[in-house]
């Protein structure tokens, strides 16, 4: 299926190693990241894991949840948790979703149905697998990324990223380029200036079309 924006998330159960999780329960009201890898023990998602296991603190201060998934067993999974410690200083407090059937990254649109093999897998097979999702509380689809396998992504930007969703939420607002928390927003068409001024305060007009106001406390 081809996932777009503002889609419903689609639900699944499957086993992690924090036990069996259903993805739907899980976001629990929140925000949520699903980032998936296209195998355990590979270099490039351990830092990605790492990067992932240092910034949980300031997802959950967002009342955000993490969950990976790889297309490894729960028990593959455990053994590279201890990799992913080794190499960035900083132990994983959230889960590792397995699939190994792809049942997930088929129902995600993560890489076509044939491309995986049976048996003797590589993680070139699955190439395709290095998505990341961002989830509301609604569990709609608020951001998707998708990374080649060479790069490895920037969990800053992912940050970044849920702070301008959550900046914007329900509110006649968004934030321009390289957009940081505390730095002015941009005023939604659907407002007239002195709609605005009434809603935001001062408005600067930096034309017609582009007009920023201090961003509302949080």
């Amino acid at each position: 299926m081809s996932l777009r924006i503002n889609d419903i998330a689609p639900d699944f159960t499957a086993d992690s190693t924090d036990g069996t999780l259903n993805w739907h329960d899980y976001i629990d009201g929140g925000y949520a990241v699903l980032f998936s890898h296209p195998k355990d023990f590979t270099p490039v998602c351990t830092t990605e894991f790492s990067a992932a296991a240092r910034l949980a603190g300031e997802f959950a201060k967002r009342n955000t949840r993490l969950a990976g998934i790889s297309i490894d067993g729960v028990e593959e999974h455990r053994q590279w948790m201890a990799d992913v410690e080794k190499y960035g200083g900083t132990a994983m407090g959230f889960p590792i979703i397995a699939d190994p059937d792809l049942k997930v990254a088929k129902l995600y649109d993560m890489l076509p149905a044939d491309a995986y093999l049976p048996d003797g897998r590589t993680a070139n097979d699955t190439a395709t697998v290095r998505t990341t999702f961002i989830i509301g509380p609604d569990r709609k689809i608020r951001l998707m990324l998708i990374y080649p396998m060479s790069v490895g992504r920037n969990f800053d930007e992912i940050l970044r990223a849920l702070d301008a969703i959550r900046a914007t939420d329900n509110q006649p607002l968004a934030t321009p380029a390289d957009w940081r928390p505390g730095e002015d927003m941009i005023v939604a068409l659907s407002l007239s200036t002195e709609e605005a001024e009434k809603k935001f305060g001062k408005i600067e007009v930096v034309l017609p079309y582009l007009r920023k106001t201090s961003a509302p406390a949080a």
